[in-house]
């Protein structure tokens, strides 16, 4: 392999995305596979204070884009920023996370460079000097082993919390500078502001452990018994399809096919039947337990520990228990 890895690293609140650490740890290892160098890409305002964190992840060199046209997210806007630095350091991989923005810019990116993008993966692999990977196909059903077959750059993006970032990798980088022309980087949209999740909360895709409701409450002020037990373990809240539907809790809370895919090390399902578009969104965390009075529900067919009953009883005495 002649070329170089792309890192692209996610930025969130003025600091690195804990996925970001996750996406160099698995570049650093396909650099050391293939020979070539790790290259982490910055783009923000303000981002330059973030290379030293990149440097941990066991890159061989940051490029930083700092702009405060780059202040807030935008597709358009870092896509064109992305694949220019890309052709500059002479890319063969582009690396990235399957993040809310990560799924905008890296689609995106495909369409511009008009390359290959396999997303979502929960495994990398080399077999006979060629990488491969695993993705989740069908609603989770099945698990896709995928390769490359074009000489473009080619895209893989990463499922947050599906790998373990190495330890001992820290490198010192070099550090780049790549230029912002407001002449050639565009957007129909402008950017304002960012709101992020009230409470303090962590957000779905990074947290070890989700408490998660749906049609068993039997009524939206049922699920403050969902928050209680979250607020017990430091989880996070999430819930059903149809109980956002019902208009009972927000749509950020909403895990499945149409919602938020996680990977907790912990998912507690409460009054959750288990529809496939659910399992789809939550089916490859690490531990799962079910709460459910119908024995048949399709949710204890994955889980780890089930247990049968009616969650309305069960739940006040788990929050007593903890």
């Amino acid at each position: 392999m002649s070329g170089n890895i792309i890192a692209y690293c996610e930025v969130k609140n003025g600091d690195l995305s804990p996925i970001a650490m996750e996406v160099l740890s698995e570049g650093r290892k396909l650099a050391d596979k293939f020979g070539s160098k790790l290259i982490g890409v910055l783009i923000g305002d303000p981002v330059s204070d973030l290379e030293a964190k990149c440097g941990k992840g066991g890159v061989d060199k940051v490029v930083v884009c700092q702009n405060e046209a780059l202040k807030y997210f935008n597709d358009q806007l870092y896509s064109g920023i992305l694949a220019d630095i890309s052709a500059l350091e002479s890319a063969e991989f582009i690396m990235g996370s399957a993040t809310f923005y990560g799924k905008a810019l890296f689609s995106r990116l495909a369409g511009m460079m008009e390359t290959a993008l396999i997303p979502d993966i929960i495994e990398i692999g080399v077999e006979n000097d060629n990488l491969f990977s695993k993705h989740p196909g069908y609603g989770g059903n099945i698990i896709m082993k995928l390769g490359f077959n074009i000489d473009k750059p080619k895209i893989l993006t990463l499922r947050p919390k599906a790998f373990t970032p190495q330890e001992g990798i820290s490198r010192e980088p070099e550090i780049a500078e790549f230029p912002f022309d407001p002449t050639k980087y565009s957007s129909n949209t402008k950017v304002t502001e960012t709101v992020s999740e009230g409470g303090g909360q962590v957000p779905l895709t990074e947290a070890d452990i989700i408490v998660s409701g749906g049609r068993g409450l039997k009524e939206a002020a049922n699920y403050k018994l969902i928050e209680e037990l979250a607020a017990k373990l430091g989880a996070a809240t999430g819930a059903s399809r149809a109980i956002v539907d019902a208009g009972w809790v927000p749509y950020k809370h909403q895990v499945g096919q149409t919602g938020k895919t996680v990977n907790p090390k912990l998912y507690i399902a409460c009054g959750i039947s288990g529809a496939i578009q659910h399992l789809a969104g939550m089916q490859s965390s690490k531990y799962i337990v079910a709460i459910n009075k119908d024995p048949d529900a399709p949710i204890f067919k994955i889980a780890t520990w089930g247990i049968v009953g009616n969650d309305l009883e069960i739940l006040p005495a788990l929050i007593k228990k903890l």
